[in-house]
């Protein structure tokens, strides 16, 4: 662990990008890229989302103030951090529907709605469909084997 001089920096820079990636020295772009990471892990990955505010929890997660994060985070990328968790969310209900292994209500409890109604709102303002159209939808575009 050294620091590099600027020289360095450049070709690691150019390495990097001609591989697909970046080199984030920007504390804020690290910040982002932290809050992202902890809304995906807690969306997509974890067990069971917390039982906590998602603003609590991200806060407590990272140890910054939730009003500074939500700041830097509208600042950087154009949404709010409640939209960017919602568009996770409606995402993994997708992914639940598709998976079939539980119905509306389940998906509604693991995902921490306090209503069925209350999914089905936020899913439809974001997909133009209700749940239950979306599986059926789901449930068309498959063709039986036994019908090929």
């Amino acid at each position: 662990m050294e620091v590099l001089s600027e020289e360095q920096t450049k070709s690691l820079r150019k390495m990097l990008l001609s591989a697909g990636l970046e080199l984030m020295d920007d504390k804020k772009a690290m910040l982002i890229e932290k809050i992202k990471k902890v809304i995906i892990e807690m969306v997509h990955y974890a067990e069971e989302l917390p039982k906590t505010n998602f603003s609590d929890f991200i806060s407590k997660k990272l140890d910054y103030d939730y009003t500074y994060l939500a700041n830097l985070f509208s600042e950087v990328q154009g949404t709010t951090i409640e939209q960017y968790i919602i568009s996770h969310k409606v995402e993994r209900i997708k992914e639940l529907i598709v998976y079939g292994e539980m119905n509306i209500t389940e998906i509604a409890n693991n995902m921490n709605y306090s209503s069925v109604a209350h999914l089905s709102s936020q899913f439809k303002k974001a997909t133009g469909l209700t749940p239950t159209h979306f599986k059926q939808l789901k449930e068309k575009r498959r063709i039986p084997i036994e019908e090929l």
